[in-house]
């Protein structure tokens, strides 16, 4: 069976922008419906697919996450080009890392980190991960068991070197975490891996500037634009962006 491939969506409203960034081996649909529900309270949402996402993971395996950022300035600058003066940025995952990595590179309104890393201890973590993503897309392309498992093993051979380049992008801005000064919401699921509540704490604690929260969802895992919290989520996300210096 032939998968559609997600792609990058925007939508219009207001003079407000939010970009929003999905996570590794994600796609834009980790991000939709949180755009959708500030695109129904006039804000304006932009969302990039990163190269190689959203379809297999042996096209997501000749990417490089040094690519995946060059798609969120461009995602950025798509903004500025339509217009929008000011723009905040809210990712989950990786997407989360990006957000804060926005926030130490480019002028934004707010940050809005979601279960975001900020140690990357190795790269093996990633390969595992899009090793699972490989299963999983597989199967959902109608492949046989046997099938799938041959396929996943050379895909693991594969050396995948600049999953190297994530670990060195996570660790490099969770070193320079105090040179956000923009006002910064940092949102954690409870039941996440300690890799990343531990970064939820680090996050908070780094940041330069006294408007910052930090909250918590003892019921969430690690998506939890998509969780069974995800409601919350969302009105926690836009009661933020409502408190941030907007012009009119």
């Amino acid at each position: 069976m032939k998968v559609k491939a997600p792609e990058s969506f925007t939508y219009r409203a207001g003079n407000r922008a939010v970009l929003l960034l999905h996570g590794f081996t994600g796609s834009t649909g980790d991000m939709k419906k949180l755009g959708k529900y500030l695109n129904d309270r006039d804000y304006t949402c932009h969302g990039p697919l990163y190269s190689g996402h959203g379809v297999s993971a042996e096209e997501l395996a000749k990417t490089s996450p040094k690519e995946w950022w060059k798609d969120v300035v461009e995602g950025y600058q798509f903004l500025k080009d339509e217009g929008y003066e000011e723009i905040a940025v809210a990712g989950i995952s990786l997407g989360g890392l990006f957000s804060l990595k926005v926030g130490i590179e480019l002028p934004v309104t707010g940050v809005v980190a979601m279960c975001a890393p900020t140690q990357g201890k190795s790269s093996d973590r990633q390969k595992n991960r899009l090793l699972n993503y490989a299963q999983a897309y597989k199967k959902f392309e109608g492949k046989g068991a046997d099938q799938i498992a041959a396929e996943v093993e050379l895909l693991e051979a594969d050396p995948m070197t600049s999953l190297n380049d994530m670990v060195n992008i996570i660790n490099e801005t969770g070193e320079d975490l105090d040179l956000i000064t923009s006002p910064t919401l940092v949102l954690q699921g409870r039941l996440d891996d300690p890799d990343y509540t531990n970064s939820a704490t680090a996050i908070f604690n780094e940041v330069d500037t006294q408007h910052k929260h930090l909250i918590w969802y003892e019921n969430s895992g690690h998506i939890i634009t998509l969780g069974k919290e995800r409601e919350q989520v969302y009105e926690d996300v836009y009661k933020f962006l409502n408190t941030l210096n907007w012009s009119e």
